[in-house]
């Protein structure tokens, strides 16, 4: 991994080798979908790596032990409608008591400006660690708006994770939320005139959900 202030972007073979096929744009619909889970539970390991433990003791068939098991915050998983959701089940199966929130934001097509038009989170989200998810971080409008959503709501201990990453979205985002932690599988090379990242993989929606 590499770790700048705030920022860690994985370097791990299995990441690079499944979002090598994520990229191909001959990946069905069902196999996007397996792919996107299994990213976000690889790199869920590094976002989740600070969770505090408290000691226990355990009766293991032959002894007594001294061990650990979570403790302290409670953790709330938030997509980004709708590509985030495709993220959701990895996490929770390495987490499953996590609560889930959904914050929905469009992007407006002419100004690519992001628009909230829902947003539901736990009710003790201040409580809470989040882990913000969306799969593509292009402008980084729409997470700069959704760290805002959830730091209204009186959270201010969030992580970003992202599966791909464009250096705009990336600096904008880190500049504009610097206290936000965030963990990004690939950095691209850039923005197209349309906004979209270069390479790229598309729409992760559309593609997520076999939509155009």
């Amino acid at each position: 991994m590499l770790f700048m202030s705030q920022v860690v972007i994985m370097d791990h073979p299995l990441i690079h080798h499944k979002i090598t096929i994520l990229r191909d744009c001959s990946t069905g619909s069902k196999e996007f979908r397996e792919l996107i889970s299994e990213i976000s539970m690889l790199m869920a390991y590094e976002a989740l790596r600070d969770l505090p433990l408290e000691e226990c003791e355990v009766q293991t068939p032959i002894a007594k032990t001294k061990a650990y098991k979570l403790a302290g915050r409670k953790l709330a998983i938030v997509p980004i409608l709708r590509a985030g959701l495709g993220m959701v089940d990895g996490i929770l199966a390495l987490v499953p008591p996590a609560k889930v929130g959904h914050i929905g934001i469009y992007r407006d097509p002419v100004t690519k400006e992001p628009h909230e038009y829902y947003c539901k989170l736990p009710d003790d989200i201040q409580n809470r660690q989040v882990i913000l998810l969306d799969p593509m971080l292009a402008t980084g409008g729409s997470a700069c708006a959704a760290v805002n959503f959830i730091k209204q709501r009186g959270c201010h201990s969030i992580k970003c994770m992202h599966i791909i990453a464009a250096p705009e979205g990336l600096s904008r985002l880190h500049r504009e939320h610097p206290d936000v932690s965030l963990i990004i599988g690939c950095v691209d090379t850039c923005l197209n005139e349309n906004s979209y990242i270069v390479p790229g993989l598309g729409d992760a929606g559309d593609r997520i959900f076999g939509t155009k």
